[in-house]
């Protein structure tokens, strides 16, 4: 006997189109964890950008990041790194879009981009800790 509910009214897509689905979704996020483990190995392949004010940067943020706030994301910011350079944003946590408006403002550039996933909330629920640093 079949139960409709809230979760089986729509159906699951078939294997194929959700397996096409969650590979995609991997090119535009990755987790904390898979991020710390990157920066722990001391090469990462790219930028982490704290994409939140320089006040929220100050107050803590994760240790590697580069603050660059999502509104200030200009070409001019990023001359110093190549066109190939993966950048890879952050912001407050789930209940925040900065980094989805900072990742789209460097596509915008055609700089190639991801999100972290759960941001500074993510990050602390691994086990990560953060950085202090003094307000410019």
């Amino acid at each position: 006997m079949s139960t409709t509910n809230a979760v089986t009214a729509v159906p699951p897509a078939d294997s194929a189109a959700a397996l096409a689905h969650f590979r995609a979704t991997l090119q535009f996020e990755t987790d904390c964890s898979d991020v710390a483990s990157a920066l722990a190995g001391g090469a990462p392949g790219f930028v982490l950008l704290d994409v939140r004010s320089p006040t929220l940067f100050a107050r803590g943020h994760v240790p590697g990041a580069v603050n660059l706030p999502h509104g200030k994301i200009v070409e001019s910011k990023l001359v110093n790194y190549p066109p190939e350079t993966v950048f890879v944003t952050y912001c407050a946590g789930p209940h925040c879009n900065g980094a989805t408006r900072g990742a789209i403002r460097l596509a915008l550039l055609g700089r190639p981009v991801k999100v972290m996933i759960g941001g500074i909330t993510g990050w602390l629920d691994e086990g990560g800790s953060l950085t202090v640093s003094a307000v410019e």
